[in-house]
This record gives C-alpha cells, structure tokens and sequence, in this order.
C-alpha cells in the first residue's frame, strides 16, 4: 500500500511548493483536486485539456519529485434538480474524466449526487425514512427515472475515455451514502461503479468499516485515511443526524479528526488488513478535515501514525501451511 493525500489540503500553496512539501514528509501519491469541490487550487482543468505542453509540464513536475497521481477528485452533485448546477457539475465531472485519460489514470473521484423530489424541484431532497408513503415514492423516482439513468449515461462516457473505476464517498446528503446503496448503484450500472472508502462518513451513521470492506469486497477502488470522533454526551441525547455548524465542536454528536484522534492503533491495523484480505493493495490518501489541529500538524501526524501501520512489502508466502 502506499501513503497518499487529497492536495485540497494544500490549496493555499502553489503546487510545485505544495508537492516539494508533501515529497519531503514521505508521501509517494496524491490526489488531485479537478473542479466541482473543492474547486481547481492548483491548475484549470479546461486549460490542461487545450494544451498538451501544460499537461507534460504538470507530469513533470510529479515525476521530478517520484510522485504518482491516485486519482483525480471532483465532487459535485450532478443530479441537482437546479438545471443550471446540475450542468456545472456534469461539465466539471466530464472534464475530470477527459483530463484523467490525458494522465493515464483510471480513477475519477466524487459523489453519487442526490436529485430533488420531483421534476419542479428546487432543491435536493435526501430520503432518510420510509414513512409517509410520500417519502418511499419520492426514494423510488429518484432512483427509476434519475439516479440510474444517468449513472449508465456517465459509464458510459467514462469507459469511452478509459476510465475504468468511477469512485464514489459514501456521503450522507447523497444518494449513495452506505454499504447497500453502493452496491445498489453498482449493480445498476456496472463493475465501473465502487467506491472511494472514507470511513469517517461510516463512523457517525453508525457502520463498521470493517464490515463494510468484507461486504464491498472488490469494489473498493481507492481509500481516504480520515477519522471521525463520537461524543456521547450529545449523541446519546440528540442521535447523530447533526446539522449543527463544524464549527460549534463542544456540541455536536460528532466531529472529524485525523487519524488515531478518533479511532486508535487497533482499528487502523485492523483496517489496512482488512483492505489486504480484500485483496486492495493501493493507496491510503490523507484528507484532512480536523478543525482542532493546523493543517501542518493534523497532516504530518496524519503521516506519523498511518506509516506505523500500512503494509508496505508484498506478503510472505505462508511457509507454515
């Protein structure tokens, strides 16, 4: 496996400086930010796709530092029922999978996106109860006339321009945010269809990430390293569907944290082997997001622990057996 990281974390950085830096601390991959959220920090992707000495110099940038790229990430809401946004975000999305094809990289990251509940909508509706009936009818439009349709539309333009892994965060406000509704969304539309496994988004809903590799299996097509903590004191009050801002920490159920500030030693151990016995042998890409830490010390913290725990070397055969 091999140490990566999301760049939005270095958006405030040139990328020649930011990659000298995330060079310097050990990391071997990155992700790289290509429109929708959190935008274009370190090159315009429209501009890439025109000009092939601009893509050249972008590989050689990489090259000279023994980087490689793990994916290019443009999350979005395709599926907003705003037909103005909803393009915006399909036009970014696309662009990402053109540039991804110019880069010889097979992964595009981003969200499923969430439609509203009828063809007049204004805004997304995100269905998280059966009951009234009304919200089991809006589930099933969603799915039937929007979700599907688009994501074989998507597939399609994705294998075209040889993308072969389109990687979804299971995100609540999204119409995949958990184990079944990937595998929901997979088995739709195809084996292109897996997810980029986040587990600090299973941790607040209350799924095992753990259980969650040994059901996805091979659809896990690239992995952030981020961690969540659970405060109990409000969660066991207010449940964990918390709407309150990130930044009120003392009174939110939860919040996210780098790394071993959420979950320890045993889980992450645990967690890398699971990927392995599930046969994922590729990167593990900080994304941080910790609003208690600077961002130097939440990353190199975040690299301190994960390289106490990545397998690196290629399993022994088992002489024992």
């Amino acid at each position: 496996m091999k140490l990566g990281v999301m760049m939005a974390l270095f958006g405030q950085r040139k990328l020649e400086e930011a990659l000298d830096y995330v060079a310097r601390s050990g990391v071997e991959m990155v992700e790289l930010c290509a429109g929708n959220y959190p935008g274009e920090p370190h090159f315009k992707v429209e501009e890439l796709l025109k000009d092939d000495k601009k893509v050249a110099s972008l590989e050689k940038v990489l090259k000279d530092r023994d980087l490689k790229i793990s994916a290019l990430s443009c999350h979005g809401n395709p599926l907003h029922p705003d037909e103005k946004i909803a393009t915006a975000h399909c036009t970014a999305q696309r662009n990402a999978i053109l540039l991804a094809e110019k880069l010889g990289i097979e992964r595009v990251i981003g969200f499923s996106g969430c439609p509203g509940d009828c063809d007049t909508a204004k805004y997304p509706n995100w269905v998280t109860c059966p009951w009234p009936d009304d919200y089991s009818k809006i589930l099933e439009w969603q799915w039937k006339e929007k979700v599907i349709p688009f994501w074989k539309k998507e597939a399609e333009f994705a294998n075209k321009h040889n993308i072969k892994m389109i990687c979804f965060e299971m995100h609540p406000g999204f119409v995949v945010y958990n184990t079944e509704t990937l595998l929901k969304l997979r088995s739709a539309v195809g084996d292109i269809i897996g997810a980029n496994f986040d587990p600090s988004h299973l941790f607040w809903q209350g799924i095992d990430p753990i259980l969650s590799l040994r059901k996805l299996g091979s659809a896990v097509f690239h992995v952030h390293a981020k961690d969540t903590m659970i405060y109990e004191m409000n969660s066991k009050v207010n449940g964990v569907l918390d709407t309150k801002s990130y930044g009120d920490k003392l009174n939110r159920s939860w919040i996210f944290r780098t790394v071993g500030y959420g979950h320890g030693y045993d889980f992450w151990k645990d967690f890398v082997s699971t990927l392995r016995m599930i046969g994922y042998d590729y990167v593990l890409s900080i994304e941080h997001e910790d609003s208690l830490m600077s961002m130097n010390e939440g990353f190199q913290k975040a690299v301190s622990f994960l390289k106490e725990v990545l397998l690196s070397e290629d399993k022994t055969a088992m002489w024992w057996a």
